[in-house]
């Protein structure tokens, strides 16, 4: 469905960067999606030709948009939805080239070490001392 101006967080959960409205809300809010360049809120009317930049994770998409639409189709629909400028394909596509290159060894801590772990520290501190 095509109208003149749809809710940003609608937009953005049609065209499929957020699995469900709530979640593209909390990005909104926390100023993860600019609207030409300013920060937004969800109930923003978004317009044909606007230009969004929208930061997942670490990953980073700047979209025009192309066409409106308030119901959540295929992904192939959505596609058709925004176009995405080739630098931000590529900074994309680089962004994921140097994550399989280089695995952050922190990335696999989950809070506070557990006692397993907690004896194994000491016991490296202890034969370094």
């Amino acid at each position: 469905m095509t109208t003149e101006a749809v809710r940003i967080d609608k937009w953005l959960w049609a065209a499929r960067f957020f699995k469900t409205r709530s979640v593209a809300q909390q990005a909104i809010e926390g100023g993860k999606v600019r609207l030409n360049g300013e920060r937004t809120k969800p109930a923003k009317e978004l317009k044909s030709g606007d230009a969004l930049v929208i930061r997942i994770g670490d990953y980073e998409w700047t979209v025009k948009v192309l066409a409106l639409s308030d119901k959540r189709g295929s992904a192939t629909i959505a596609r058709t939805l925004y176009e995405e400028g080739e630098e931000s394909r590529q900074k994309r596509a680089l962004e994921v080239a140097k994550r399989r290159r280089f695995n952050e060894p922190a990335s696999t801590l989950k809070g506070r070490p557990t006692k397993r772990d907690r004896r194994t520290l000491d016991t490296w501190k202890d034969n370094d001392a």
